[in-house]
């Protein structure tokens, strides 16, 4: 009898190149995973690409079926070579019409972040913040590799037929990564707006932006010790805070930023958390609150809100508030805090202004930060 390691690399090479079900099962999950991480990609018909391409991709599935039964192997040969993403992103990628400019530069960036998965998920390569990001420290005895490898290797098997998984083998692999470790943040909250933010951005239609001296305040998370408390005491203070500068009429929208980040495996959400406090607590009205449960660091915290007040139409040209405790605060404007941002987003978000108390400075947002970061899957 096979063991479930053998059973998984038999299935991979049974289902390689062969025809998928008529009527595929669907998995809803990874079609808004696949849509949040990969959409230019998910864009791309098979059917359609150029023979080049399609050369390419059947090049990468024979490079796949070589490696039999081998989880290294496979992982490594899903990754995607400097060649094949030129070869996809190229202007006659598609058929009749090109991929060049904006969408081929989308697709680079999303194959980076592909080969991220496939490296941190699948090799066990050392993600950007080791605390919170990566696998479970376990590996397998025999590969060396993290626990989960091979059982999401199964599940791509299993699903190769998912329409989400079209294009290539390795947006499967990629998803599977994912499930196998838990880690569905990049799509668990869609559709954002229409479920957290549309009475916000029902209210935004008629909004006098003049009126106001900010275009909102932003409510940063910091998170919990423990994974059993909702919602830290340093939280709690920001969440007050900002609810006295709020019924000071200074803005008119709250917006709270910060995902389930930490402690690592917590399941509460920071920013979900902090629209319940100032609601049930401090009597925000829910139409004044943009929920952001994406963030994972502070760099995100301010791209993030930007994102959020560009989709209710706000005008970037006026500040927005931060209200945090002093360490947070003080972070924020240092320089240290600049590099981050360059080295992870490959840009500033916006530009930090005036500091008006130990607890709040003004931002200035930038629409730079509707940029994708192909660095952080978790955090597109």
């Amino acid at each position: 009898m096979k063991s479930p390691l053998n059973l998984a690399g038999l299935v991979i090479l049974m289902s390689i190149g062969q025809p998928g079900l008529s009527a595929p099962v669907v998995d809803t999950h990874w079609q808004r995973t696949a849509a949040a991480l990969f959409p230019a990609l998910e864009e791309i018909s098979p059917e359609h690409v150029h023979p080049k391409v399609q050369d390419m991709l059947a090049a990468r599935k024979a490079r796949v079926r070589n490696c039999a039964e081998q989880v290294r192997c496979v992982i490594e040969a899903m990754r995607w070579t400097v060649e094949e993403v030129t070869t996809l992103s190229g202007p006659e990628a598609t058929m009749p019409s090109g991929t060049e400019g904006q969408n081929g530069q989308a697709i680079k960036l999303q194959l980076r972040g592909l080969n991220n998965i496939l490296e941190v998920y699948g090799l066990g390569a050392t993600p950007r913040y080791p605390e919170i990001d990566g696998p479970p420290p376990d590996r397998n005895q025999n590969t060396g590799l993290p626990i989960n490898a091979a059982y999401a290797l199964w599940l791509r098997a299993a699903a190769q037929s998912d329409p989400a998984t079209r294009l290539d083998p390795s947006i499967g692999l990629a998803l599977a990564l994912l499930d196998a470790n838990d880690r569905g943040e990049a799509s668990a909250y869609e559709p954002l707006d229409q479920r957290f933010n549309s009475q916000a951005l029902e209210k935004a239609k008629n909004v006098d932006w003049r009126r106001y001296r900010y275009s909102s305040i932003l409510v940063p998370g910091i998170g919990p010790d423990d994974l059993t408390t909702p919602l830290s005491a340093r939280s709690i203070l920001n969440v007050r805070m900002a609810a006295e500068r709020f019924a000071q009429g200074l803005a008119p929208f709250l917006v709270v930023s910060g995902g389930n980040v930490h402690p690592r495996g917590t399941r509460f959400v920071e920013a979900l958390e902090m629209r319940k406090a100032l609601i049930e607590r401090f009597g925000v009205p829910p139409d004044s609150i943009i929920v952001e449960p994406y963030a994972r660091h502070t760099t995100t915290n301010l791209r993030n809100v930007t994102r959020r007040l560009m989709a209710i139409g706000a005008p970037l040209d006026k500040d927005v508030l931060i209200v945090t405790q002093l360490e947070q605060s003080q972070y924020i404007e240092s320089a240290e805090f600049l590099q981050r941002n360059q080295t992870e987003l490959g840009y500033q978000p916006g530009k930090v202004g005036s500091r008006l108390s130990n607890t709040e400075l003004t931002f200035r947002p930038s629409a730079k930060s509707a940029q994708v970061d192909p660095f952080d899957p978790l955090d597109p």
